[in-house]
């Protein structure tokens, strides 16, 4: 008797953890706690598709910074409070009606809160838009840094991690 394929929402999840390699430490799942909730909207495609949330699979990078203030006022037995460096998003979306289009993300503003800012994933019929809100810094866009925006397979991958600031005289 042959073994069931798993379901198609597990598949991706283990593609997704493949794909963001393993757990590292400062890392942890960034997810339904982040997640903000949207305006209801009717979408233009709603009576023919049925509007659904995409899955995502999600993890926050986190770590120390070893400023200058933080190596006089700190050590490795007694660390500084742990600060956010990236995000990676993995965002599922199977179903879409036009494949030739690939899913976008916009960054707007959070309020009158500068501290944090809203990241909306958007892709078109059959699926919501989707938002998370993260801290507001400055994006390193280097592939060599670790940023990555593909749309592969269904799965629209966007990582990047915070510019880091060296003090200077």
């Amino acid at each position: 008797m042959a073994a069931k394929p798993p379901p198609s929402e597990d598949n991706f999840e283990l593609k997704a953890m493949k794909a963001m390699g393993a757990m590292e430490e400062g890392d942890a799942l960034f997810g339904s706690g982040a997640e903000v909730n949207l305006d209801s909207q009717v979408y233009w495609w709603h009576d023919k598709y049925r509007p659904r949330k995409p899955k995502y699979f999600n993890r926050v990078h986190t770590g120390y910074e070893w400023n200058k203030y933080n190596q006089t006022h700190y050590d490795h037995d007694n660390p500084p409070p742990k600060i956010v460096q990236g995000y990676k998003f993995n965002i599922f979306y199977p179903d879409l009606v036009d494949k030739t289009k690939a899913p976008t993300y916009t960054i707007e503003k959070d309020g009158s809160n500068g501290e944090t800012c809203i990241i909306r994933f958007h892709a078109g019929p059959r699926y919501e838009d989707i938002a998370f809100r993260i801290v507001n810094k400055e994006w390193e866009y280097s592939h060599k840094k670790g940023f990555k925006c593909t749309f592969e397979r269904g799965i629209l991958h966007v990582y990047f991690n915070f510019k880091r600031y060296r003090y200077r005289r």
